[in-house]
C-alpha cells in the first residue's frame, strides 16, 4: 500500500505472546483424602470456542474415543480497534544508526495506536477444576498484566504492553440427561 512493502509480524507477536501467558497451568485433582495425585498440564489451543465444543459434542452416542480431553483452554484474537487517546504525533520519528556503517541511520515513524481484543475459554467437565484454574490467573491481572516486548528488533524497539481483564463470566452448558456431555465454560475478555 502507498508504494512500501513491510512486515514486523507485530499482530502476530501479539497473539503469541498472549497464549504464552496461559501455556504454563496445572490442574492438581486431590484424591478423598486431599492428597495431590494426578498433575493435569492444561492445553491452550488458538480457536473460537464454539470449536471446540462441536468437536467436543460431535459424539452423541458417547462411544468413540475422544478427540478432546477436558479441561481445556482456548483464546482467539476478536477485533482490532484504533485508539485515539494515545495517539503520538504522526511525523515523530525513531532513529537507530546501522551497526556497520556509522554514516547510516535507519528511522521509522511513531506507531499507531490500536487495541486488540482477545476472548479466552476455559473448558472443564466440573466446578472444581474450573475454579482451580481460574484462581492460577486471577491474582496476576490488577486488572493489567504488563509484558516488556522487543516488538521490531531490527529498530532496537522495546515497549511494555498492558494485557488487561476486563470481564470473567461463568456459564453451564448442561441440558438433557445425566448420560449428556457437559462442559462448564469460564469466559474471559482481554
Amino acid at each position: 500500500m502507498f508504494g512500501h512493502t513491510f512486515y514486523h509480524g507485530s499482530i502476530r507477536r501479539f497473539v503469541t505472546i498472549f497464549g504464552t501467558l496461559f501455556n504454563d497451568i496445572y490442574l492438581n485433582r486431590p484424591d478423598p483424602t486431599h492428597n495431590e495425585i494426578h498433575t493435569i498440564k492444561v492445553p491452550v489451543t488458538y480457536g473460537p470456542k464454539e470449536k471446540v465444543l462441536a468437536r467436543l459434542t460431535a459424539d452423541p452416542e458417547l462411544n468413540r474415543m475422544p478427540a478432546i480431553v477436558l479441561p481445556m483452554i482456548s483464546f482467539e484474537m476478536t477485533d482490532i480497534s484504533y485508539d485515539g487517546s494515545r495517539k503520538l504525533n504522526t511525523i515523530g520519528k525513531r532513529y537507530k544508526k546501522d551497526d556497520a556503517d556509522a554514516n547510516k541511520m535507519y528511522y521509522q515513524y511513531n506507531p499507531v495506536p490500536y487495541n486488540i481484543n482477545f476472548s479466552l475459554s476455559i473448558l472443564v467437565k466440573n466446578t472444581d477444576d474450573g475454579t482451580r484454574i481460574v484462581e492460577q490467573i486471577l491474582p496476576f491481572f490488577t486488572p493489567e498484566w504488563t509484558v516488556t516486548v522487543n516488538m521490531i528488533p531490527d529498530m532496537d524497539i522495546v515497549m511494555d504492553i498492558p494485557i488487561v481483564l476486563n470481564d470473567v463470566r461463568l456459564s453451564d452448558n448442561y441440558e438433557g440427561d445425566f448420560e449428556t456431555r457437559r462442559a462448564l465454560e469460564w469466559n474471559m475478555t482481554f
